[in-house]
């Protein structure tokens, strides 16, 4: 199933009860729903146009003629890729080197598509910007966020990217006006993240988020939201695909710092790839 309808099959209760009329009649036949204006659309499921443009604006699409070239663009991608591969027992290994690769370059094209370029500078200008940077996540995110701390480190930025959820509300609390908080969370809803956010947003710093796509507190609460692939479904797959996405996005952003302060950020690449090679032999003890 492709992501988008993943989502509405996700949020259906969240739904207004038009609304869950609408998501309901496009998920039981996505193919019919490519082919008809908003005003068929809306006479299929007894609603009006303008719900349906809200419904639409609900997903964070611009309208109706958005949201129906995302869904036409995700049903031609489902078709030629076949759906996304879960974890099976006694698969030969050779078709899990194939699930697995599909799957990533599934997860990181659907990405790629999400992207507001927009919203991507603002993020990018705001990070090159900050007197300090926070990152937060938990689990996997937090090895997404200690990623991105250790890329950031090298460009002279101060920041921190603590695990401990104690930790990041204690860091959060110091942050003022002209700080940044960056938090990661694949579902949106982990309530360590959360609050480490809100904290952070309270003591007056700008807040950014990433997410899967769809609506969840986290976003909500950002003043930059970035989203990812949500098609990741499944406690056996565990956090691959989607830890694939995070980084793809962290590594655009790292990149987009780079080339906007190209000047100022290579030098400091260079010094530091030097000082490791100078300071630390391969057994990684000091030279003499």
């Amino acid at each position: 199933m492709s992501a988008l309808l993943s989502l509405l099959r996700e949020q259906i209760e969240r739904f207004s009860p038009q609304e869950k009329r609408l998501a309901e009649y496009i998920l039981e036949d996505p193919e019919q729903v490519q082919r008809m204006g908003i005003i068929e659309l809306a006479a299929a499921c007894g609603t009006s146009p303008a719900t349906v443009t809200r419904f639409c604006k609900s997903l964070r699409f611009k309208g109706f003629p958005d949201f129906k070239m995302r869904l036409i663009g995700e049903l031609s991608r489902t078709a030629d890729a076949g759906t996304y591969q879960d974890i099976v027992a006694g698969r030969p290994l050779k078709e899990i080197v194939r699930a697995i690769e599909a799957n990533h370059m599934t997860s990181i094209t659907d990405t790629t598509r999400l992207l507001d370029l927009e919203v991507l500078e603002r993020a990018i200008s705001t990070l090159r910007s900050a007197r300090r940077i926070d990152l937060y996540g938990m689990g996997t995110s937090s090895i997404v966020a200690q990623d991105f701390y250790q890329k950031l480190i090298r460009l002279g930025k101060s920041c921190t990217a603590f695990a401990d959820s104690h930790m990041q509300i204690t860091s959060a609390s110091t942050l003022n006006e002209g700080d940044v908080a960056f938090a990661i969370s694949y579902s949106g809803e982990t309530p360590e993240t959360i609050a480490a956010l809100q904290c952070a947003k309270d003591a007056g710093a700008l807040t950014l988020s990433l997410t899967r796509y769809g609506t969840s507190p986290l976003p909500a609460l950002a003043d930059i939201p970035l989203y990812t692939s949500s098609l990741e479904e499944g406690v056996r797959r565990g956090p691959m695909a989607s830890r694939i996405a995070q980084l793809h996005v962290i590594d655009i952003l790292f990149t987009g710092m780079i080339s906007e302060g190209f000047e100022e950020y290579v030098p400091m690449l260079e010094q530091s790839y030097h000082n490791v090679r100078q300071y630390l032999n391969p057994s990684g003890g000091a030279q003499s």
